[in-house]
């Protein structure tokens, strides 16, 4: 079988690099697949999904319902919240009922983010803004509350803003499961022989950066957006975690929840069966 190139995209974040180093770097390699890497921010990439565009590529879970048709989800490369998550900010301390009928600062409407916040609160007005503007938005009063995704989650308190509620913790307390924010999915078009060579691929690199910690750290501080190195050893080390090599049994229990519910409160207009694949 001649060897086939196909596209593989992820967000240009700390995490989702430290992730992908192995492939990247071709460390990782196979006789069958080889990858062109593009990078996009989460939002454009949910939006190429819906149009079948990349053969392998990060998504929100979120997104999933909107691309069940074109895409199975792998097993390996989900982006687990356990106990942590998304936050909700503000320039002064509130309450959760506070933020009913708020504008909120959001990184997009199909972030995983937006769809956690909904279930907790469907009250309030969407502000929508590119991710790394939000604390801007709330500090301009473009908005009341911001909802900050990425490395801010860790950054927010340096410049005066208030933890309202962490929506990770919120999920967790409620649900008693962690909070499944990103994955992976792959085109269904691909051979079923691809499909397993596509997912050994990705889990032996995750793996293969797991083992190496200190080289996959320092190549995904290129993408960690002025973090310092602590700062960004602390954000990979929330994001990339055993439930990334593999979801086991629990993740896909999750992230089925969390697509049920979102379809319970009108957000997402049909119930879809999450497909994994291993």
């Amino acid at each position: 079988m001649d060897l086939k190139e196909i596209v593989c995209a992820h967000s240009p974040d700390s995490d989702d690099a430290y992730m992908f180093y192995g492939l990247a770097t071709r460390k990782i390699r196979s006789k069958l697949l080889s990858f062109q890497h593009k990078l996009e921010d989460i939002q454009s990439l949910n939006r190429r999904a819906m149009n079948g565009e990349y053969e392998l590529t990060a998504i929100s879970y979120h997104a999933y319902p909107y691309v069940s048709d074109k895409y199975y989800v792998m097993a390996s490369g989900s982006s687990i919240g356990d106990g942590y998550g998304p936050m909700l900010v503000a320039l002064r301390p509130m309450a959760i009922e506070d933020l009913k009928g708020k504008r909120i600062a959001i990184p997009g409407r199909l972030t995983t983010a937006f769809l956690t916040l909904n279930i907790m609160q469907p009250d309030f007005i969407p502000v929508e803004v590119p991710f790394d503007k939000i604390l801007d938005a709330v500090k301009d009063g473009a908005a009341d509350v911001g909802l900050v995704i990425h490395e801010a989650q860790l950054t927010f308190s340096k410049t005066g803003f208030h933890n309202i509620v962490d929506l990770g913790k919120w999920w967790k307390k409620k649900f008693e499961m962690p909070l499944p924010l990103g994955c992976n999915i792959l085109r269904r078009d691909l051979s079923p022989e691809l499909r397993t060579e596509a997912c050994r691929l990705m889990r032996d690199s995750i793996q293969y950066s797991l083992d190496n910690h200190a080289e996959a750290l320092e190549y995904a501080m290129q993408f960690a957006r002025d973090m310092e190195p602590e700062l960004a050893a602390k954000f990979v080390g929330m994001y990339v975690n055993h439930y990334t090599v593999d979801c086991g049994e629990i993740i896909p229990k999750a992230a089925q929840k969390l697509l049920d519910l979102g379809h319970e409160i009108g957000l997402i207009p049909n119930r879809v069966e999450l497909e994994f694949v291993r």
